[in-house]
């Protein structure tokens, strides 16, 4: 190893001179890469919690493939065009129901409107075999009440839904998902976002306050973690639904990856792709769990409020709690300052180029 000498000169670090050491210029030369090295192990660390789950190997011989390749065909040939019909079918009795209601008194439309969306969450559900578990009461509407859950993907609303209508705080998608959104979830007072623009954020904040203080308004679901995580992990809850001055209720979702992964990385695949691979497996096995209401203690911050509702909800559902921001996933930094990744880069080589020539 190379040392540098008061007067400048550089000194080889051997087995016979081992009283060599290191100046304060050599450490922060090596400053840079052992930065670099820390953050990669933080990605790692964070990319753990949006990993899809792989399939585990099994022991493939001569007496199990004629099994394997039956499944196989039980789930795309037979099971899959079963699923589909039922879909469409589903979709096409939702469509022309919703349009009823219109012709309904505004004091009934909401209650008709509310069953269309319960019915359409049960046929995504059916279409998917969902074997869903139900743990405690029946979310009630009901003013200052604010239900929270951990997100694994979209179809955590269906799963939701299927059991008692929600309005949701969302991302609006493009395509017919956000067709969806804006033309029949709407009704129910779902409220959407960029979460990429501030004003957006800014105002479904103040009319998720306008909500919730309702007493005729649907029940507020809110996903706090604000991004689709793998269902193993929890990242932080952002703090929103926390400050509203009502009370909290905790839903864990928990699936069984035992016949598929429900994760949807959005970053690698269409809603639509992820539906066809659930529809082509064998089931969605989910249990739903609707904890005791929480409210804020006396002294008790926002943020300390959050974090103890994300461990109740993490223990029910046996997730690893990770202390990441969820919305560092859509925060690329290579894309966003180009320039600072390839100032670091000239910094790296040079370092590496001085102790090269040494």
């Amino acid at each position: 190893m190379v040392a540098a000498q008061e007067d400048g000169s550089m000194e080889r670090r051997t087995s016979a001179n081992p009283s060599v050491g290191l100046s304060r210029a050599d450490v922060l030369d090596i400053s840079g890469p052992l930065q670099d090295a820390a953050s990669a192990m933080v990605d790692d660390s964070f990319l753990r919690c949006f990993t899809s789950t792989m399939d585990e190997p099994w022991n493939w011989n001569f007496y199990l493939f004629p099994l394997w390749a039956l499944g196989v065909v039980v789930r795309n040939l037979i099971l899959f065009p079963l699923r589909l019909l039922t879909i469409v079918l589903g979709t096409l009795l939702f469509v022309l129901a919703f349009a009823v209601t219109a012709f309904l008194p505004k004091e009934r439309r909401l209650a008709a409107e509310q069953r269309c969306v319960q019915f359409m969450a049960q046929a995504f559900v059916a279409s998917w075999t969902g074997v869903i578990r139900y743990h405690g009461p029946r979310p009630v509407a009901a003013p200052n009440r604010v239900w929270v859950a951990n997100h694994t993907s979209m179809i955590d609303y269906a799963v939701l839904c299927a059991y008692c209508p929600f309005a949701a705080i969302m991302q609006l998608h493009p395509g017919w998902v956000g067709i969806f959104q804006t033309r029949y979830l709407a009704s129910l007072g779902c409220l959407w976002f960029n979460r990429t623009q501030a004003k957006d954020r800014t105002l479904v904040a103040k009319r998720m306050r306008e909500h919730v203080a309702s007493a005729t308004s649907t029940p507020l679901l809110i996903f706090p973690e604000g991004t689709c995580v793998n269902n193993e992990y929890c990242v932080m809850f952002r703090k929103g639904a926390f400050d509203l001055g009502a009370t909290v209720c905790p839903v864990a979702i928990k699936y069984n990856k035992i016949f598929v992964d429900a994760f949807w990385n959005s970053k690698r695949q269409s809603f639509s792709a992820h539906l066809m691979k659930i529809m082509r497996s064998w089931a969605l096995v989910c249990d739903v769990y609707f904890l005791e209401p929480q409210t804020r203690k006396e002294g008790e911050s926002v943020e300390a409020f959050a974090n103890r509702v994300q461990a109740l909800i993490a223990q029910k559902a046996r997730l690893k709690v990770a202390p990441w921001d969820g919305y560092l996933k859509y925060y690329n930094l290579a894309e966003k300052h180009p320039d600072l990744i390839e100032n670091q880069r000239r910094q790296y080589s040079a370092v590496i180029k001085k102790y090269a020539e040494e």
